[in-house]
């Protein structure tokens, strides 16, 4: 099947800004493959995280010439993740539009709650306790889904709804991010009990 056939919710997207390489390949109806590679341990370990969650397929290649640079490379990683998503959802197919979830881990609870509404908005309510995990910059994680949602068409509510600690609110957050985005981007006529 070709992917540009109706009914493939898929696109691949090359982004180059700032010193910083991106290609995204998305695949909306995948669920099993991850081909991860930003630079930043920890950043894909969470795209993995997040991926698992939306029951996507997802590949991730970052070049950069300022391996230290990662806030261009969140930032950038989270435009062209956006820019897919948008890309995956062009044909106008009927989805569920919104979608939220509620996610546990250990003392970290976050609430993500997502519309496609095409207006991207994120509206971000996510204290954290310090300023870096597994040396990665907080600030870094914001522009990461800043870029996903402004550039995706979303409008994201984002919030801490308990945790001091900030690895697990993190874990958390891509989770969430990722079980809210598999609810809005259903299709109508896979809600159970339609035909």
């Amino acid at each position: 099947m070709s992917k540009t056939a109706p009914g493939i919710r898929y696109a691949e997207v090359e982004r180059e800004a700032a010193n910083v390489r991106v290609r995204v390949v998305l695949d909306l109806d995948g669920g099993t493959k991850r081909d991860l590679g930003t630079g930043v341990p920890f950043f894909d370990r969470m795209l993995a995280l997040m991926a698992y969650q939306a029951m996507i397929d997802l590949g991730v290649q970052v070049d950069t010439g300022a391996p230290d640079d990662e806030h261009h490379t969140f930032e950038e990683v989270g435009i062209a993740m956006g820019e897919a998503l948008q890309g995956a959802l062009a044909d106008g197919e009927a989805v569920n539009r919104i979608g939220s979830a509620t996610v546990a881990k250990d003392d970290a609870l976050v609430l993500v709650a997502l519309d496609t509404s095409a207006r991207g908005q994120l509206f971000w309510d996510v204290p954290f306790e310090t300023e870096r995990v597994a040396d990665v910059g907080l600030q870094s994680i914001r522009e990461f889904f800043r870029g996903i949602v402004l550039q995706g068409g979303l409008c994201a509510h984002v919030r801490k709804l308990a945790g001091e600690n900030d690895h697990h609110v993190v874990e958390a957050l891509f989770k969430a991010f990722g079980a809210a985005l598999v609810v809005a981007t259903q299709p109508l006529d896979r809600r159970p009990g339609t035909s």
